[in-house]
């Protein structure tokens, strides 16, 4: 059931169907982690299975949580319960997380370079995004630094997986007073869902617990640019080629180099569909940059100038955009009212 180290032999997905009904693409994926990895249990929690998993192990008796039982029930938003949900599993029974559309390129094994000791590390992650000179930009700042949660590697009942738990159990409860709504309605925009339980969750947590277990600060400083994997209490971070290959950031490399061992194709990745991203009224959504520092200026120049327009010149160029749109793409037009100052700045939610 595990490796030499303690790692459980076990590779878990979750997906909306049982395996036996993937589509092509998905099984695809699914086989590509099987095959290279045939001593491995293999499970995909979905719709179906996944409250009867968590009253298992989370009611009396089992943890004995209906806090977070209660919560799970009331949630809505699919990526929310997804993140959740693989937090809990590895929580419970440690193994491998994929998503459903994570490409296995090397076997498992050769995940633990050589020169480390398995017994002496819990988690395995990798960098997904490491451009910290955008950490103080107003949008870009919160995911300008972080470790990948599309495929990680743990042991069981790891204190950080448990604190990951709590700190999104709290801030859902948090979020539902302040907007004055049940958790089942809250409104959730793109950041909210990187910041709450995401990759920015994750990363802050595993932060955190390293500065816990090394009795030091441990911050970003650590792994940017990081040309070697590196164990900091106990966790082993891998580089960004690992897990994150091919992004066209971070330094990132391709999937065609040794050192990648995964490739992410997003198929599965619709969900900022019904999150959406801060998309300025004239210039559009800032992350079409992809990270490159000429783009980011020059989308934050513009936005400042526009700014610093009389509001009434601000809404007839919106207006005259809104009409240029409309005619380009007159299915996804969107015409809005004229925003007011705070809807120029401010980044737009789901309604």
């Amino acid at each position: 059931m595990y490796f030499a180290g303690g790692f459980p032999r076990k590779i878990w997905q979750i997906w909306k169907v049982d395996p036996l009904d993937f589509e092509e693409r998905d099984l695809r994926c699914a086989r590509s982690w099987t095959s290279k990895n045939p001593t491995h249990r293999y499970e995909v929690l979905t719709d179906q299975n996944d409250l009867y998993y968590l009253e298992t192990h989370f009611g009396p008796k089992g943890f004995n949580r209906p806090d977070i039982i209660y919560v799970y029930r009331s949630l809505t938003a699919r990526i929310i319960k997804a993140d959740l949900l693989r937090y809990l599993i590895m929580y419970v029974e440690g193994g491998v997380y994929a998503d459903i559309d994570v490409e296995a390129l090397r076997p498992l094994d050769r995940f633990i370079p050589d020169r480390f000791n398995e017994k002496n590390i819990d988690m395995v992650i990798g960098v997904e995004i490491d451009q910290p000179e955008f950490r103080k930009h107003p949008v870009l700042g919160p995911k300008s630094q972080s470790f990948c949660q599309w495929t990680f590697i743990c042991k069981p009942r790891l204190p950080v997986m448990l604190k990951l738990v709590d700190n999104i159990i709290r801030w859902l409860n948090e979020l539902s007073k302040k907007q004055g709504v049940p958790i089942s309605q809250l409104t959730l925009d793109f950041d909210d869902v990187i910041s709450g339980t995401g990759p920015s969750a994750f990363t802050n947590a595993i932060l955190e617990d390293m500065s816990h277990r090394t009795g030091n600060e441990v911050n970003w400083d650590v792994f940017h640019n990081m040309a070697e994997s590196k164990v900091v209490g106990g966790i082993l971070v891998l580089t960004v080629e690992a897990f994150a290959a091919g992004q066209g950031h971070s330094d990132s490399g391709n999937h065609n180099t040794r050192t990648a061992l995964v490739k992410h194709h997003y198929h599965a990745s619709g969900w900022p569909s019904n999150h959406r991203r801060y998309k300025h009224p004239m210039f559009d959504e800032v992350e079409t940059c992809n990270w490159n520092a000429q783009c980011v200026a020059e989308w934050d120049k513009n936005k400042a100038d526009f700014e610093a327009l009389p509001l009434e010149e601000q809404a007839k160029r919106i207006a005259v955009k809104q009409f240029a749109d409309s005619i380009k793409n007159p299915v996804k037009s969107n015409p809005n009212p004229v925003p007011n100052q705070n809807a120029v700045q401010n980044p737009i939610q789901d309604p």
